[in-house]
């Protein structure tokens, strides 16, 4: 039973097509792993635009899993991004993303066999 995640939505938008759920999860596996390393190499270069360009590329994807408290940490990146914020403020936000995506990954890749 998935914790991490939530493909209600998927399966709303989709009529239950299972095929197109196992579309979206392959690509937030192919994906979003990438761009949670640029947004921490982002973060520790203090490039705002590199990280708020990957949280903008990710965020529809944690919205679709119905990942709420990642998608809100996300949104957190995003604005502090946007007003070029403190570095030491945000690392424990992106902290706990990454932890909550790491165990999408791993629920995911149990879930669905890959």
């Amino acid at each position: 039973m998935a914790l991490q995640y939530n493909l209600a939505k998927v399966y709303e938008i989709s009529e239950n097509d299972t095929e197109f759920a196992l579309q979206i999860v392959t690509l937030f596996l192919e994906e979003v792993p990438a761009e949670i390393k640029c947004i921490k190499g982002s973060i520790k270069e203090k490039d705002y635009t590199r990280a708020y360009a990957a949280c903008h590329k990710i965020k529809p994807t944690l919205d679709l899993l119905g990942m709420d408290i990642a998608y809100e940490e996300n949104i957190q990146i995003m604005n502090w991004a946007k007003e070029e914020g403190k570095k030491k403020e945000i690392k424990e936000v992106f902290k706990s993303l990454r932890d909550r995506i790491d165990l999408a990954i791993k629920e995911i890749k149990k879930d669905f066999k890959i």
